[in-house]
């Protein structure tokens, strides 16, 4: 057969005896062509060459007088029409692929993109108010604009697979992880001759794994054109050694060499303190940003910094645009106990070993042979500290592995870098490292003498009869956890070493996981791979109570506010950036607990405890507090710990005069120069946020383009009429509770997809636990429309929503027609492929075809969501009035033309609005005609009948 060729973009024709609409293909070979209903699962792909389909030019099917309802099946109909809108006609294309609601708050990055020529971002929002959204949002329209064919999100390791879930739940964008793991897998699925960074269309790549030597030239080279970087921070130019931080920082700069590439940074704490780092963060956005003084910008400066810069606190977009964000409050309380006798006891022992092994240096002892036994010492302060198991742990494995070594020269290279990343709370890396410091002991003990070995070896014994009830640490924490799930509350607990994690989540296993009970508690640590953490994770939460014990691998970006309310410190961290990295994993939007809390336990009697509780834990909590934001300390994480350790100089107990002054190997690095930095920091991050608050979006901007886009797609409200609606008529009725609705059977056609089990459904967010949030995209939402309006269009006799209609009605004094349309758009621009863009509307009028008296559209629209029945009229003089009107219906269309010329005019307006800066303010929208009839609509006067 022979195909016809001869139609364009928007155009109906007929296939395979079906009705089609023809959409834009990105391969000029393959004609895409779409079901009338919209229904873009069915979507088609013709090969012109093959010439196997014949495809000929059609019209739209008129409706039929044969099945007539009232004005409640019309609004039915408009409804699900609009709810299967994908390609939206208004300046955000994007709404109507999304599976959640933005908040008015969350499109201003959005439009500060698309103001942009090319799309260079730093979206800086405190924690937990949704950068992951403002990112896919943006990937998500530059997607559909056709701006963009390609993106790849660069981020942790840990963090993979949630950016994964994100787009492909939120967004509906597919994307592969390429990750160590997984990257072995992915390659033996393509083509000998394609790359894997080329090969997928999207794709979600560890920081790690790209910046390899390696891999890192074949990234750049394959690098798609939008780049979306999460925890940004950890790719500033470093003022150290930092290998790691060196190569994310050549990475992102090389990406950000190609100026037409679109580059999206994120990050909760883009400015640590160091001015130089977050320059270099804001010269990856514009070259010329990291030359800026940022305390003597001028006004120009300031202006253009603001159209690359976003940076708010929860307090400025709490109520915004008269939408109040429900974020949670965040109760932070301190938590003493005393340590045991024993433990005490130990506890002296550890600290006066580790003292002596560094006030015993000499001038003769090398550099390496000082720095090891100083890590050592640190070392060894800290896994005691943190639990019993954790001193067995690391010192077991050394004690008989380890050799004096007869020449100091003879002594490896010490890393700094690594002995610190084992020892203190580092945030600037991309991971955190939780497995024992057995490393760092092993670098001191290489100049240990005999005697040292047996104190090591006492030290193991002492600590294996602590553990249990000469704990006082871990009985303090039971307490604590047992009244948290007593309260209705579900508890995290940080601990900084896998070790401590187990042996806490074992002993509160044995506490609570009781014949019957219904709590379940997991440890989740560095040691599993990131598919056995999302194992563990899902498990876990499947229980109604439950308690994740955690180390750092999961502190900074993974979002558990859906499944916990509270927070517990069972190891202070030594850097308070990561006290809110925690914090921030329940404290969230999207958090459905009215108030969270945090726990910070800690040895009333532990002078070490005592100092990072008193030099950084408080102050953090305090700045907080009073700013409603986190100020990171201005001083890179090994200083700012050692500071801890110098405090203690003035710090004397009953025991001992603990000081580690000797630990320092310069001056000034106490706890008063941290403080007077630190406050400076926070005095700077005052006047910061004045500066760099969000100048140039204007909140009634956004409003409008809500307006419009509500207009167009339906809001939540539209959602749940039409939801309630059908299920009604289909006798599967929702039935409303206190939390939302209960569906308790899904329609039968729907089986397939949902199940025939009941579901609790919200329509707006944050939904509680167990409540599925239902958007326009969601599953129910998607099969409800599509049963309607394929119903509807096959003409049947009793379709749930009919295509005519005539209702007696008090509403309207003069006789009044309805017609709900279906318009279909063109958008030209120099930049991408023409697009296709659909809206639907409501158009009215008085009098005859021959001579209409249009009313105005939001009255029409209004008139089909408020005419109720208050009569009737016998049925063949409705089908004989609709008849009439039916057959009529050409003496409307040159007004209905006008009426698509006007909307595309709107529409065009709206689209140059949106991108007033740039030279794409110059889109063309074009109306393609004639506009789809779906229905017919007559309005009668009429009393209301007497009962």
């Amino acid at each position: 057969m022979t195909a016809t060729l001869d139609y364009t973009l928007g155009s109906i024709v007929t296939c395979r005896d079906r009705q089609w609409v023809v959409l834009p293909s990105e391969n000029e070979d393959i004609v895409c062509l779409r079901p009338l209903s919209g229904n873009e699962d069915e979507i088609v792909g013709i090969y012109r060459q093959l010439a196997l389909d014949t495809v000929t030019s059609a019209t739209f099917p008129s409706p039929k007088a044969t099945s007539i309802k009232d004005s409640a099946a019309a609004l039915l109909l408009m409804d699900a029409a609009r709810l299967l809108l994908k390609s939206g006609a208004g300046p955000f294309r994007s709404l109507g692929r999304l599976s959640l609601r933005p908040r008015p708050y969350q499109l201003v990055p959005l439009l500060m993109a698309l103001r942009l020529e090319t799309v260079r971002l730093l979206i800086a929002d405190d924690v937990g108010i949704g950068k992951t959204i403002e990112a896919g949002l943006i990937a998500r329209e530059l997607l559909d604009r056709g701006e963009v064919k390609r993106i790849a999100v660069l981020c942790p390791p840990h963090l993979c697979d949630q950016w994964q879930q994100e787009l492909k739940e939120k967004f509906h964008i597919d994307a592969v992880v390429v990750r160590s793991g997984t990257a072995a897998k992915l390659e033996r699925g393509i083509p000998n001759d394609s790359h894997i960074f080329s090969y997928y269309r999207h794709i979600i790549v560890s920081l790690d794994y790209a910046k390899a030597e390696r891999r890192r030239a074949s990234f750049i080279t394959h690098c798609p054109d939008l780049v979306i970087v999460d925890e940004a921070h950890t790719c500033t130019h470093p003022n150290n050694k930092n290998t790691s931080q060196q190569q994310r920082h050549q990475l992102i700069s090389q990406i950000a060499e190609k100026r037409d590439r679109h580059l999206l940074l994120l990050s909760a704490t883009p400015h640590s303190g160091i001015e130089s780092a977050f320059l270099s963060l804001l010269g990856l956005i514009q070259p010329e940003f990291e030359h800026l003084n940022i305390d003597r910008l001028s006004s120009t400066e300031r202006d253009k910094l603001a159209n690359h810069f976003i940076q708010r606190r929860r307090a400025d977009v709490k109520l915004w645009l008269g939408n109040e964000t429900p974020f949670p409050q965040r109760e932070s309380q301190e938590q003493p106990y005393k340590l045991s006798p024993e433990y005490r006891e130990l506890f002296e022992d550890v600290y006066n070993f580790a003292r002596g092994l560094v006030t015993t240096t000499t001038q003769e002892m090398s550099y390496a042979h000082r720095r090891g036994r100083y890590w050592s010492a640190l070392a060894l302060i800290r896994c005691v500290m943190s639990s019993p198991a954790a001193a067995i742990a690391t010192l077991s494995k050394q004690l008989g592995q380890s050799k004096q070594l007869e020449n100091q020269e003879d002594l490896p290279v010490l890393d700094d870098e690594l002995m610190s990343a084992y020892v203190y709370d580092r945030t600037e890396q991309e991971s955190a490292v939780d497995a024992q410091p057995t490393i760092v002991i092993e670098q001191g003990q290489q100049t240990y003498k005999d005697a040292d070995r047996r104190r090591l070896k006492a030290f193991v014994q002492a600590a294996e009869k602590l553990q249990g009830d000469k704990d006082q640490k871990l009985r303090s924490c039971m307490t604590t956890v047992e009244s948290l799930l007593s309260g209705g509350m579900n508890p995290i607990i940080w601990c900084r070493y896998i070790a401590t994690a187990n042996y806490l989540a074992n002993a509160l296993k044995q506490k609570l996981e009781k014949k019957g009970s219904q709590i379940r508690v997991i440890a989740i640590t560095g040691e599993l791979s990131e598919d056995e953490r999302e194992i563990r994770l899902e498990e876990l939460k499947s229980y109604p109570q439950r308690v994740l014990v955690a180390t750092d691998c999961l502190s900074e970006g993974v979002n558990l506010q859906s499944h916990f309310s509270a927070v517990l410190h069972y190891d202070l961290p030594w850097n308070p950036n990561r006290l809110e990295q925690r914090e921030g994993r329940i404290d969230r939007y999207g958090q459905t607990a009215p108030i969270v809390k945090s726990y910070l336990l800690y040895g009333q009697d532990n002078p070490v405890d005592g100092a990072v509780l008193e030099v950084l834990i408080r102050k953090a909590v305090q700045i907080h507090k009073t700013l409603g934001i986190t100020v990171p300390v201005p001083m890179d994480s090994t200083t700012v710990s050692e500071a801890v350790f110098k405090s203690l100089f003035d710090r004397a107990t009953d025991a001992v005069q603990l000081s580690l002054l000797d630990l320092l190997d310069s001056e000034g690095s106490g706890v008063e120069q941290v403080h007077k930095s630190w406050d400076k920091a926070v005095e700077r991050e005052k006047v910061s946020r004045t500066r760099f608050a969000q100048r140039t979006i204007k909140p009634e901007e956004v409003e409008q383009e809500l307006i419009d886009s509500d207009e167009i797609l339906g809001n939540e409200q539209d959602i749940e009429r039409f939801v309630i609606s059908v299920c009604a008529s289909l006798n599967c009725a929702l039935v409303k509770k206190k939390y939302g609705w209960l569906l308790p059977k899904p329609p039968e056609f729907l089986a397939s997809v949902l199940g025939d089990k009941p579901r609790s459904l919200s329509f707006t967010t944050p939904t509680p636990e167990g409540v599925e949030y239902v958007g326009r995209n969601h599953a129910l939402v998607e099969g409800l429309a599509r049963y309607i309006v394929e119903d509807a269009l096959d003409n049947s006799q009793e379709p749930k929503a009919s295509r005519c209609g005539f209702t007696t009605t008090d509403a309207v004094q003069k006789r009044t027609t309805l017609l709900l349309i279906r318009l279909r758009h063109l958008l030209d621009s120099p930049k991408h492929q023409t697009l296709l863009a659909e809206e639907c509307a409501v158009v009215g009028f008085t009098g005859s075809p021959s001579n209409p008296l249009w009313l105005d559209p939001q009255e029409a629209a209004s008139l089909l969501q408020q005419a109720t029945p208050s009569g009737d009229a016998p049925l063949a003089i409705k089908q004989m009035e609709l008849q009439d009107v039916l057959s009529r219906v050409g003496e409307l269309e040159p007004d209905l033309e006008l009426f698509a010329l006007e909307r595309s005019h709107h529409l065009s307006q709206s689209h140059r609005r949106v991108r007033a800066i740039t030279k794409e303010g110059q889109i063309q929208v074009k109306p393609h005609l004639p506009v789809d009839i779906l229905g017919v609509y007559i309005l009668q006067p009429g009393k209301r009948q007497q009962s």
